[in-house]
């Protein structure tokens, strides 16, 4: 049977059931089947791979702004030109979820002509959880690095508002036993876990966020009206900002302040821009070789001593993976708001959620 606490009125969920009760939601907004199953399979991914501030709590506040006109229903972006193995895309206020599929898929299609593909993305939206396009990326044999910009989130070193977004990057490399995939933001703690314990009425360690006037919090309310804090201090700035650069100015879309918040107001475009980035390993030389190569470098990793009163090391997105494996077994846990949230966009949509399976 679906497990419900009674005071919160979470659940556990089968994966496939999340993934339908999504598609019927972006079905009924008119979207294509493909269209609608690929946001569902990225926002899925998300919770399987336990980074729930990309996956279904997204859901309300995608069908607000797309029934406020700030995201459109283009199902592509435009390619406004080529350049060798270069493309350049205007997202056109699309779903980042297809808009980046699309870019990746182009990058990779480059990659494979000329060893390397490279695509930006203009006037685009959210794309959800990075690592996905880098592992697409992988599964046709290539290494992938996806970026995006968000709206200023972070001060510059001594700074006392915020310039720079918590821009996320994805590198992902393929391999054997599964890709070896880096996925981080450049704050401490990305908005949506912020979010996620503001909703929950918990509180959040001193180190993710400032208050409005820069000094640091353990309230999620203040920090959701304040600035988030880079990881690194100076260096996660620094490539925050370098990120920027690669998607906001090098596409000819917005970077700065031009980016605009997803929870902000509903009817104003969030306008951030997208890098994605293919490496053809077989262009490099003997597939097989490099195959052997990075299998060699994990197992130097993974059989490193270990400190006091730690198992095992792990390689980046090792721990995603395996949780992955556990939830498809046992289920998916969504809060009771992200429940209720789901409900309230069906209804948005003119729709239900279907019925829940026995587990």
């Amino acid at each position: 049977m679906t497990t419900v606490d009674r005071a919160t009125e979470g659940r556990t969920v089968d994966h496939a059931w999340l993934h339908g009760a999504i598609t019927r939601i972006f079905r009924s907004e008119g979207f294509s089947a493909k269209a609608a199953g690929l946001v569902a399979t990225s926002l899925v991914q998300a919770e399987l791979t336990g980074v729930a501030s990309h996956g279904a709590m997204l859901v309300p506040m995608y069908v607000d702004r797309l029934r406020a006109g700030s995201v459109s229903r283009h199902e592509n972006a435009e390619v406004v030109h080529r350049h060798g193995a270069v493309t350049v895309l205007d997202g056109r206020h699309a779903l980042g979820q297809l808009t980046g599929h699309q870019a990746m898929r182009l990058a990779v299609d480059a990659a494979k002509e000329h060893g390397v593909g490279v695509s930006v993305v203009r006037h685009a939206f959210h794309f959800g959880r990075a690592a996905t396009y880098g592992e697409l990326a992988a599964e046709h044999g290539c290494l992938g690095i996806a970026m995006s910009n968000t709206r200023p989130l972070m001060p510059a070193v001594g700074g006392a508002e915020p310039v720079v977004g918590n821009n996320p990057l994805a590198v992902v490399a393929p391999t054997p036993d599964g890709p070896i995939s880096l996925d981080m933001a450049l704050s401490e703690a990305a908005l949506g876990k912020i979010r996620l314990a503001e909703a929950a009425g918990t509180s959040i360690p001193d180190t993710w966020a400032t208050d409005k006037d820069g000094n640091p919090t353990t309230t999620a309310a203040a920090a959701v009206g304040g600035m988030l804090l880079p990881t690194g201090g100076p260096k996660g700035f620094g490539l925050a900002l370098m990120i920027d650069v690669l998607t906001g100015v090098l596409s000819g879309g917005a970077f700065g302040d031009g980016v605009k918040g997803l929870y902000a107001d509903v009817s104003v475009p969030n306008d951030c821009a997208h890098f994605f980035l293919a490496l053809d390993v077989a262009a490099f030389g003997d597939p097989d070789s490099f195959a052997a190569r990075i299998e060699a470098l994990a197992a130097f990793v993974l059989g490193s001593r270990t400190r006091p009163g730690v198992d095992a090391v792990m390689l980046p997105g090792q721990r995603e993976r395996e949780e992955a494996q556990r939830r498809l077994a046992d289920g998916i846990w969504l809060p009771g708001s992200v429940v209720s949230g789901l409900r309230s966009a069906a209804e948005n949509v003119g729709t239900t959620l279907p019925e829940e399976p026995a587990r």
